[in-house]
This record gives C-alpha cells, sequence and structure tokens, in this order.
C-alpha cells in the first residue's frame, strides 16, 4: 500500500510547457521547453524557467533565482540541489533533489 501512494504522490507533479520525471528517492528531472512559459510544481516548490542563454540558464526555484552551468556542481536552492543537465534549441534539462539534510 505504501508504494502505491508513493506512486500517487509523484502523480500530483504538474506542469506547463515542461516534462517532470521523479523518483521514489526524492529526485526529479524536469524538462523545460524553451520559447514558452514554461514552469513546474515538484517536491512541493515551483520551479520556472525564467531564460537560457548558450550553456547558461536562469531558473526559479521555490521562489529564488539562480544561474545554473552545464557541468557545474548542484547549487542549493530552498533546501533543494539545483543541476543542469542539458541545453538545446529547444529544451533544457535540469535535475532537482532533496538535499543531503545535513
Amino acid at each position: 500500500a505504501g508504494l502505491a501512494l508513493g506512486v500517487a504522490l509523484l502523480a500530483g507533479c504538474s506542469s506547463e510547457g515542461a516534462d517532470t520525471d521523479c523518483s521514489i528517492a526524492g529526485s526529479c528531472t524536469i524538462t523545460f521547453q524553451r520559447g514558452v512559459e514554461a514552469s513546474a510544481s515538484i517536491l512541493g516548490v515551483e520551479a520556472k524557467l525564467v531564460g537560457a542563454e548558450d550553456d547558461q540558464v536562469t531558473v526559479e526555484v521555490a521562489g529564488e533565482q539562480v544561474t545554473l552551468i552545464t557541468g557545474q556542481q548542484a547549487a542549493e536552492v530552498g533546501g533543494l540541489a539545483v543541476t543542469l543537465d542539458s541545453v538545446t534549441d529547444q529544451e533544457v534539462k535540469i535535475r532537482v533533489s532533496q538535499g543531503s539534510g545535513g
């Protein structure tokens, strides 16, 4: 029954102009479409694509803006670790995971 509940909670993710893929381990990959108002609600917070240029993107997670660069270590935002996976002309892919908590 616990597994079914976990799946139901993950299905609660919502997005607009973005695809989300979340694991039970508390990590989500968000693929934002470029050129649209893209946002997703994951892990209890709102994530939005603010802008992207070359290999650098600005996203807003939990109300805080952070600039990410491909290959850079995770940025800490609102207790979450945010990493830029890839940037293309069509999409931006980031990973958001719950912080280590200590």
